[in-house]
């Protein structure tokens, strides 16, 4: 047993838990970095997907039975999760199964909304034979002990938690936000408001869900057949269940400050839904400061994922007017720099060519950098090939037709536009 905040937790628990990831987002605010692959198969942080951080979770959380919910331009996202996945043992009831959308008899409905998805493999989930079972977004970004949640899930016994964040009370239209009352019980739960409720102690700040929940597993199957009976109903998970569930006094919130993992002491638990192309960036490069918010070096609680066997990265020549060096980067396996590289994420196999800079810029996988090219606040696409002596961060309209900028001024360039200006 250990103690955390009052909480117990029964090392027992997770054993007793499967999670199910919901990964079939199409993540469009992305827009072409999403074109070939949904957002929890984002490339993030030089060398792992968004998924990573999900599934990472719950593996070191003692959870080793976990389904992910595939559908849109799912081929990417497979392949990594057999790749990277496929090292926990099927003889002692471990596993990562894919189960991607399809069409049952006497229905031509691909998945109708988040609950619907999870209600659509209802018979799978039963045979996992769990007693609890935890519901996970495959696209945000955190470090969490699901083990601390489910004890505190287990201990007010209402069969659905909500595990919630603070966030300023303007980013809270884009959330669910909800307000709790004594013993942790949810008292309103509405998803996207026009006006979110702020806390009673700092009305600046507003309580969002993280669109994780913990369901006893025979409440959760009779709640969603309960729900796909409901010709009202959208069948989505923010939209609907919960705020029924909650109505009914059915439903506590388990505050994530309580689980977050290496939580700096002056900062707040860090939590990203990287929906768009400037959180993507800002994300990314907040990774290469000196102390970045989110730590990813902690071996205790590693982040999972696939890589290819590739050397080190390299950083080739040593005269004045040509050498290839990198500061405040990181800077993956196969890279070969012999341009200036600073403050940027480079992931594996990119090159960047003599007399090229590459500043405050996100560089996907097999990224070619020509001679003398010059990029600041760039998201490049896997295998772009950066023609020589191309210029962008500089002049912010003809950014803006040639490539996608954002009006924080963070351009994303992907292969297809590339080809573009060649024609």
């Amino acid at each position: 047993m250990a103690s955390r905040n009052d909480v117990v937790v029964s090392l027992e628990l997770p054993r007793r838990t499967s999670a199910i990831v919901l990964a079939a987002g199409r993540g469009s605010r992305l827009l072409g970095l999403t074109s070939r692959r949904s957002k929890p198969a984002v490339y993030f942080g030089g060398k792992f997907r968004i998924i990573d951080f999900a599934l990472s979770n719950a593996v070191n959380s003692g959870i080793r039975r976990i389904a992910v919910l595939t559908q849109y331009t799912s081929h990417s996202l497979i392949r990594h999760i057999q790749l990277a996945w496929g090292f926990l043992r099927g003889e002692i009831d471990e596993f990562v199964q894919v189960l991607p959308a399809n069409q049952r008899l006497g229905s031509d409905d691909w998945y109708q909304g988040t609950a619907d998805a999870v209600h659509q493999n209802r018979e799978i989930i039963r045979g996992f034979d769990s007693e609890y079972t935890v519901v996970l977004a495959g696209d945000h970004v955190y470090k969490m002990n699901y083990a601390v949640a489910l004890a505190h899930h287990v201990k007010h016994g209402r069969g659905c938690t909500v595990v919630c964040t603070e966030v300023p009370r303007g980013e809270g239209r884009s959330l669910g936000i909800l307000s709790m009352g004594e013993d942790d019980v949810v008292t309103d739960f509405v998803e996207m408001p026009a006006e979110p409720t702020g806390l009673p102690d700092a009305p600046d700040r507003a309580l969002a869900s993280m669109g994780i929940y913990i369901f006893d597993t025979a409440f959760l199957l009779s709640e969603l057949t309960r729900d796909a009976e409901d010709p009202h109903s959208s069948h989505d998970f923010g939209r609907d269940l919960i705020p029924r569930l909650v109505r009914e006094q059915r439903v506590v919130a388990h505050r994530f400050a309580s689980s977050v993992v290496d939580r700096g002491t002056d900062t707040a638990p860090y939590w990203r839904d990287i929906s768009t192309l400037d959180a993507y960036w800002d994300a990314n490069i907040d990774l290469a400061m000196t102390t970045p918010l989110l730590d990813i070096y902690d071996d205790r609680w590693p982040i999972w994922t696939y890589q290819p066997q590739l050397p080190p990265a390299k950083f080739v020549h040593n005269t004045a007017d040509r050498r290839g060096h990198a500061s405040e980067s990181l800077v993956s396996g196969g890279c070969i720099i012999s341009g200036a590289v600073d403050r940027s994420v480079l992931f594996s196999g990119v090159r960047v060519n003599s007399f090229a800079s590459v500043g405050f810029s996100v560089l996907l996988p097999g990224v070619q950098v020509g001679r003398g090219a010059r990029l600041q606040r760039v998201i490049v696409d896997r295998n772009a090939q950066i023609p020589p002596d191309l210029v962008v961060g500089e002049d912010a309209a003809l950014d803006a037709e040639r490539f996608a900028r954002t009006e924080n001024g963070v351009t994303l360039i992907t292969p297809t536009m590339l080809d573009r200006l060649s024609l």
